[in-house]
């Protein structure tokens, strides 16, 4: 491949079965990927990267130019002799991805991006309490105004919520929204008339994490803070989904059988700790040594499954004023403490690089994979 200055981005392992029929597909995905991660390149370039052959290259690049998802330029001249070779690469602005984030606390928000994962406009709505059909409407007129603001071709709608979400889409359980068997993806779908992708926030959250952020190589969990307290998993470059798709619940392990009611009924779950709007009255109430105990108490529920899985990365995501300081030392030196040495020794415990972004990016990787095929 052609060096450059593009920054890497990191792939997930694909876990499907490839069948004849989606050969092309399959192709044009594995070229996609391969510009994705690495920047512009020539088709020897490509065809040596991914060991098709030159003509089926070609085939497929004469396809994404015509389609406006690829351009060409020459290569910038290095002492070389001869005619320089055409690269190809991106057309990141050819398309634009409405995301939208469902997980903060007490706001629905949605944004354009580019193919490059760049938030270009932001729309948000409060939520004011609403919940069941209310909370779906909100969430349409949302994706309604960010399909008017865009500016080229809307590649698909992307959407992180609370809650236990299947593959196509249907909110099976968000207790905070008074969600149940909800097929957003659905509705969405025949409003609008655009591919959608609905899953998980924090699912969405860890695909933004590790495509666009600081992952590393190992195994990567990613705890998302927001009304609620959910967790998603990349395990050796694939997301964990898990039986019925409920993989990264944590905020609903009972940590306190006498504690605080808890939306999905039962008492002392995590998230009854953990939620932001809990933590800020934590805050209030008793101070930055408040979050330090909330910490203690993640690391406790955390330490079992860091040592289970190995992790090499552990991200907090939500609200930095809440989560970065105590409460994420506390949940650091808890680990550590609980954890075998070779299990902690390596261990990263820290906050998201992508901020308050992460759902939204991480919705635009839906769009992307979904797709493109790229990750």
């Amino acid at each position: 491949m052609t060096s450059t200055s593009t920054p890497v981005r990191r792939a997930l392992r694909p876990s499907g079965r490839l069948l004849p029929e989606d050969t092309r597909r399959h192709h044009r995905a594995l070229l996609l990927q391969l510009l994705f991660r690495h920047g512009p390149a020539s088709r020897a370039d490509l065809a040596r990267s991914s060991g098709l052959t030159k003509v089926s290259v070609s085939d497929v690049v004469g396809g994404l130019v015509a389609e406006g998802l690829l351009t060409e330029s020459a290569a910038p001249v290095q002492g070389r002799v001869g005619k320089p070779p055409v690269l190809v690469q991106l057309a990141e602005e050819a398309r634009q991805i409405v995301a939208v984030d469902l997980s903060a606390d007490g706001l629905v928000s949605g944004a354009l991006l580019n193919l490059s994962g760049d938030v270009q406009q932001r729309r948000s709505r409060p939520l004011e309490g609403r919940r069941g059909q209310d909370a779906v409407d909100l969430v349409h007129e949302l994706v309604r105004e960010l399909l008017d603001a865009a500016t080229r071709p809307v590649l698909g709608v992307g959407v992180g919520t609370p809650g236990v979400v299947d593959a196509a889409g249907v909110v099976v359980d968000a207790p905070n929204l008074g969600w149940h068997g909800t097929p957003l993806a659905e509705g969405l779908r025949a409003a609008f008339q655009v591919p959608v992708f609905v899953a998980n926030d924090a699912n969405t959250a860890v695909l933004g994490e590790h495509t666009f952020g600081d992952a590393g190589d190992g195994g990567l969990m990613l705890v998302r803070v927001g009304t609620g307290v959910g967790a998603g998993l990349v395990l050796e470059g694939v997301l964990l989904h898990g039986h019925r798709s409920a993989a990264g619940e944590v905020g609903h392990v009972v940590i306190d059988p006498g504690g605080a009611q808890c939306a999905c009924g039962r008492r002392g779950c995590l998230e009854t700790v953990l939620a932001a709007p809990r933590l800020r009255e934590r805050l209030a109430a008793g101070g930055a040594d408040a979050l330090a105990e909330v910490g203690t108490q993640v690391g406790v529920a955390l330490a079992p499954v860091v040592g289970t899985l190995n992790l090499h990365e552990l991200v907090l995501s939500g609200p930095l004023e809440l989560l970065d300081g105590p409460l994420l030392a506390a949940v650091d030196r808890t680990i550590r403490e609980r954890a075998m040495p070779v299990s902690g020794e390596e261990l990263v415990v820290r906050t998201s690089a992508l901020g308050d972004d992460v759902v939204l990016v991480g919705a635009a990787v839906l769009v992307l994979a979904g797709q493109l095929g790229v990750s």
